[in-house]
């Protein structure tokens, strides 16, 4: 199902970050929003996660108006620009961390987090803390936490350089 934005409006107090923004997104489509900085990219992927609340508009999933629903009902994942890891969590703990608090059952959590460990090349570190981890092996960690969901989308606020962009690709459709 495509995801449409229409009249998507997002001011904070006099600024207009986001004028009018109309956009059909098809399904199983790799898309880069490209801008200088200060744009509103970072906005745009805050809101159609809903972790941000659009001045006026609509999203849409398909059918299914998904502008009001709260971030953890639009099966939305978010990798952030500043990965977000839990510094006192080791790789393994920080994979599994939303399928846990989403009360998937323990039998099942396992087998996907090294199912994605194994795909990012990244099964080695599982018992190793992020700060003991380079920035690239991070990154992978949090994408990884993404992944593990089996989300509907995926949001990723500048996830690597352009010469990744093929590889960050086929590692995601090797798990979805």
């Amino acid at each position: 199902m495509s995801i449409r934005l229409e009249h998507l409006r997002k001011s904070f107090g006099p600024v207009d970050v986001l004028k009018d923004i109309h956009l059909q997104l098809p399904e199983r489509q790799f898309i880069t929003l490209v801008g200088p900085s200060g744009c509103g990219k970072t906005t745009l992927l805050r809101i159609l996660a809903g972790l941000e609340t659009a001045s006026s508009g609509e999203i849409w999933h398909g059918e299914q108006r998904i502008s009001d629903l709260a971030p953890g009902k639009r099966d939305i994942a978010m990798v952030f620009q500043n990965y977000a890891l839990y510094p006192h969590m080791n790789v393994r703990d920080n994979i599994a961390y939303g399928l846990k608090v989403r009360g998937t059952p323990r039998a099942q959590i396992e087998p996907r987090v090294l199912e994605v460990a194994r795909v990012l090349e990244i099964e080695h570190l599982l018992e190793r803390k992020p700060k003991a981890l380079s920035g690239g092996q991070r990154q992978r960690v949090a994408l990884g936490r993404a992944m593990v969901r089996k989300p509907w989308l995926f949001l990723m606020d500048e996830p690597r350089s352009e010469e990744h962009t093929s590889e960050l690709q086929s590692r995601l459709h090797l798990v979805c």
